[in-house]
């Protein structure tokens, strides 16, 4: 189609079109001086890393006392009193209302809200 008299050349508009960079060669590749760089070392295929498994817990003694001057108990407001991660302080108030010294009063979504039950 030709536009007010133009012959029609579909590389007309945008410049030179750029290759993409798999299609480049890996071997050869020249830095901005124009230097050959060397290839890539591949990687050494040993034993894959196992991860760590920490074992914390709070214990009972330690807990009793960060909780007993709050008011309403979260596992976020244990957590941070505590200085554990929110899944510890979880699994802490889990067995405290397992055992009956905390109820649960409110909270949503699991975001639970305990009080201590008087003894």
């Amino acid at each position: 189609m030709n536009i007010k008299g133009l012959p029609y050349n579909k590389d007309a508009m945008g410049g030179n079109k750029k290759k993409p960079v798999g299609s480049q060669e890996k071997g050869a590749a020249t830095g901005p001086a124009g230097e050959v760089k060397p290839a890539k070392e591949e990687k050494k295929a040993g034993k894959p890393q196992q991860r760590q498994k920490l074992a914390v817990i709070l214990e009972e003694p330690a807990g009793m006392k960060v909780i007993q001057g709050m008011k309403s108990i979260t596992n976020q407001s244990v957590a941070r009193a505590a200085g554990v991660k929110i899944s510890v302080a979880n699994t802490f108030l889990k067995t405290l209302e397992s055992k009956g010294v905390v109820r649960q009063v409110g909270g949503y979504s699991g975001h639970k809200v305990y009080e201590r039950v008087k003894q």
